[in-house]
């Protein structure tokens, strides 16, 4: 049986901002910091913070712009984090919201009504809650039935998710699978932090998974391969959860959402990450030469580069290996998507990609696609 990805769909928010606007705010907060712990910094008990510039970020992550779902309080130095309107239990909650958005899109291309999909699965780094499931929202509110699951591999999670679907398409529990991936990362962000303040973004993607013989869309990409892998790491981490509230010293400390030993990631990953889709086009008979597109995960400009290299042989060109990443800066799980999303109208029948992803966990993930 094969199994295609038939149509994908992308929400973005309608606020963003640049570097210069993230940098602007983080450098009012860092004077005021200085200027109010003057005497302690002369005196040697704490060091002064130290501006951010909107030319290093762009150099060491390539990012320039993220999208955000609240922007003013992000911006607002005497607040440095969104801030939304809590909803009642009866409207449909934020996360579910966009990945509706997202999965009416992924619908309308692969020609797929409410009454085709029998399983929704929504697969990203946070849901906004435990439960009920963003998933069983997200299908009552689309008018879906079936079933449905959320699940969570960090920036793994959307081909986690698509590896799930496939199989659950092969086993029989389900026909046409929705895998939707709605990142909402902006909360989770220190933005006083000059290390990290600039890294993520929200938007929302979604994905249509189904037999091959099912399929009637436009744009279709046959599974010819796979492979998902995970590896114990501390190196990418967040601490925050429900239990966060049960410890004495609680709670609210910096480093409860994300934190990382970014060094220590550039090593481990690459490598890792470069041999398993070298592995994948061994098995399946494929070189560099064979290889039209890499849809690679979109954390940072400098490890895309790395692995293009690694798995071409060569610099990739930007058709190559394409980066959403300037624009929407990290969506966690969602950014190959995006690429595969904005990136797929010139391809012609047999050509093959390569759609990875790679993150916390460590968790890795390769497909391989024949454009159909």
């Amino acid at each position: 049986m094969a199994v295609v990805i038939s149509g994908t769909g992308l929400f973005t928010p309608s606020q963003s901002i640049t570097n210069d606007e993230l940098v602007h705010c983080f450098n009012q907060y860092v004077e005021k910091f200085n200027l109010a712990h003057s005497q302690e910094i002369e005196d040697g008990e704490i060091d002064a913070l130290s501006p951010s510039d909107s030319s290093f970020i762009e150099k060491a992550s390539g990012i320039k712009s993220r999208y955000v779902m609240e922007k003013e309080s992000i911006l607002n130095v005497d607040i440095m984090s969104p801030r939304y309107i809590e909803r009642e239990n009866g409207q449909l909650s934020m996360q579910a919201e966009i990945g509706v958005a997202a999965a009416k899109e992924a619908m309308l291309a692969a020609n797929k009504t409410a009454d085709d999909i029998d399983l929704i699965i929504v697969a990203c780094a946070y849901t906004q809650r435990s439960y009920p499931a963003m998933a069983i929202e997200i299908q009552n509110a689309l008018g879906c039935g079936g079933w449905g699951f959320d699940m969570l591999v960090a920036c793994s999670a959307a081909t986690f998710g698509i590896i799930n679907a496939a199989n659950a398409i092969r086993s029989g529990t389900a026909k046409t699978v929705l895998v939707i991936n709605p990142e909402i990362l902006s909360p989770q962000i220190n933005y006083r932090d000059r290390d990290s303040h600039f890294i993520f973004g929200d938007v929302a993607t979604a994905s249509i998974i189904e037999d091959e013989s099912t399929a009637n869309a436009e744009h279709v990409f046959r599974i010819i391969s796979e492979k998902p892998m995970t590896s114990f790491s501390n190196n990418i981490r967040s601490n925050i959860g429900y239990m966060n509230k049960c410890s004495p010293e609680n709670s609210e400390q910096d480093d409860k959402y994300f934190i990382q030993q970014g060094r220590k990631v550039f090593k481990e990953v690459l490598p890792m990450v470069s041999n398993l889709i070298t592995s994948e086009m061994d098995k399946m008979d494929l070189g560099a030469a064979d290889i039209k597109r890499l849809y690679l995960h979109q954390a940072n400009i400098n490890m895309n580069n790395f692995i293009g290299k690694k798995v071409l042989g060569r610099e990739p060109s930007s058709a190559e290996a394409p980066i959403i990443l300037d624009e929407y800066a990290n969506t966690s799980s969602a950014g190959c998507i995006i690429a595969l999303h904005k990136n797929k109208q010139d391809l012609a029948t047999g050509d093959k990609s390569v759609l990875c992803s790679f993150g916390a966990g460590y968790s890795a993930c390769c497909l391989l696609l024949e454009y159909v």
